[in-house]
């Protein structure tokens, strides 16, 4: 049997202090691998992170290559050819305008990052007076007070609302057909009514007050893979150029080709964003590394003005972490995964329609290349959610580990405060096997909680 610590006997400060969590004493490929050697297939890669799976052993080897060399320069003075290559790669041809590449350390610093040199922009564009952003309702951006000030994740903010949390970022609603789209109205309309509302949002606020609106093209762990109907970026894009506001897209969970496209924005139409996150697939787990791209239109008024970026941390662009990041991305073209996750996804949409678009409990499936989530109601005409104290999706989770299949649970999914939602995101070179065996395991899994659940109400 496997041998776990008493929760109050563990010196890690875990997020429960109540449970302690498994612990992993191996992982490749797909699969992870507990202390009492039970297999779990990663259908979930922790929250989209291991996008090429477990233990590959070129980036191993990259990474032990460049310790042996240099593990660590500091870059106020120095680069490392482990940062520069990265930044290369990603920036090849200038796609969409992109021009340059800061790396930092996680997803909430990078948007943090993105914040601060949208800021800069302005006041060195002469427009001081932007001080004010707008963001989406339902939504992530990172866990820093900066990032999860434009965030809307209700349960992580509730601690330090009045306290922490920055007081010039408004909230329109998020693209969330499901729930948003009216009955009987197009997509086309649907689109419009959002683009409308932003526009709204910053006529209320006065435009020149504005500095950025924040997205993600995809939702990620909020409201579980949410996507926007057609036109709405395109029109965002319109608003934000109308207005002289700065259009940051967080692609921390969605980019990376999780999508099926190696930027989530590409299948959006003319959807260029100013600055852009990208982070879990950046390094997809074998280091800790996110990245801004920034456009060139901002470079250029940064490089005019003082030439200095006026921000830093201390392991920025770290040299291992790059260097794991470019093996990664190398791995991912060299094996054409992302056209790989189109093709897989198409499959997963399709088995995943069949198989749960009849379940009771299923309302919605929804999603865009290997990056899908179930949302669970209690009703599905009304779209009414289980009460919280139901715990739907996080059964689901308990009840797939305990038969081989990790998966990441959502709550709050509707509002911020009821319901459920669990999101799948393979790594891309997932065999089809895996992936057919994903499906098959979560059906189980969610058969008992449905049984389970229909005894309790």
């Amino acid at each position: 049997m496997e041998q776990q610590q008493q929760p109050w006997t563990s010196s890690v400060l875990h997020r429960s202090l109540l449970k302690q969590p498994q612990t992993v004493a191996s992982a490749s490929g797909s699969y992870i691998t507990l202390g009492s050697g039970r297999r779990i297939l990663d259908g979930c890669t922790g929250a989209a992170v291991a996008i090429i799976g477990h233990g590959d052993k070129d980036v191993q080897a990259a990474v032990m290559e460049q310790m042996s060399t240099v593990s660590y320069a500091h870059t106020l003075t120095f680069t490392t050819d482990s940062a520069e290559h990265l930044a290369d790669m990603l920036l090849e041809g200038r796609p969409y305008g992109l021009c340059k590449a800061y790396f930092v350390c996680s997803g909430s610093e990078a948007m943090d990052s993105a914040l601060k040199l949208a800021r800069q922009y302005h006041v060195e564009n002469g427009q001081p007076g932007r001080t004010r952003l707008v963001a989406r309702r339902q939504a992530y951006h990172g866990n820093t007070i900066g990032a999860m000030s434009v965030g809307s994740n209700l349960a992580r903010r509730a601690p330090y609302e009045g306290a922490l949390l920055l007081d010039n970022v408004s909230h329109v609603s998020p693209a969330y057909g499901y729930r948003g789209q009216l009955h009987g109205e197009t997509e086309a309309a649907y689109a419009e009514r959002l683009v409308d509302e932003l526009d709204a949002e910053f006529r209320s606020l006065g435009p020149a007050t504005v500095m950025a609106f924040v997205a993600e093209p995809v939702g990620g762990a909020t409201a579980g893979c949410i996507t926007a109907p057609r036109g709405y970026f395109e029109g965002v894009r319109r608003v934000c150029d109308k207005y002289g506001i700065l259009l940051i897209l967080d692609e921390v969970m969605c980019g990376s080709g999780r999508t099926g496209t190696y930027f989530a924005f590409a299948q959006e139409g003319d959807a260029r964003p100013d600055l852009l996150m990208l982070g879990k697939g950046l390094g997809g787990g074998y280091a800790p590394i996110a990245g801004v791209l920034a456009h060139e239109r901002v470079i250029d008024v940064v490089r005019r003005g003082t030439g200095t970026f006026v921000h830093g941390h201390t392991y920025q662009a770290h040299p291992v972490s790059c260097a794991a990041a470019l093996a990664v991305q190398k791995v991912l073209r060299r094996d054409d995964l992302v056209s790989q996750c189109a093709a897989k996804g198409a499959t997963l949409e399709a088995s995943l329609r069949s198989v749960f678009g009849g379940r009771r409990y299923v309302g919605d499936v929804r999603g865009r290349g290997l990056f899908w989530a179930l949302e669970f109601v209690q009703d599905k005409e009304s779209k009414q959610p289980f009460e919280p104290a139901v715990r739907f999706a996080s059964r689901v989770r308990d009840e797939a580990q305990a038969i081989g299949l990790a998966v990441y649970p959502g709550t709050g999914t509707a509002d911020g405060f009821n319901g459920d939602h669990v999101v799948l995101a393979p790594p891309l070179n997932i065999s089809g096997e895996d992936l057919a065996l994903l499906v098959k395991l979560l059906e189980e899994a969610y058969g008992r909680v449905e049984r389970d659940v229909e005894q309790w109400l």
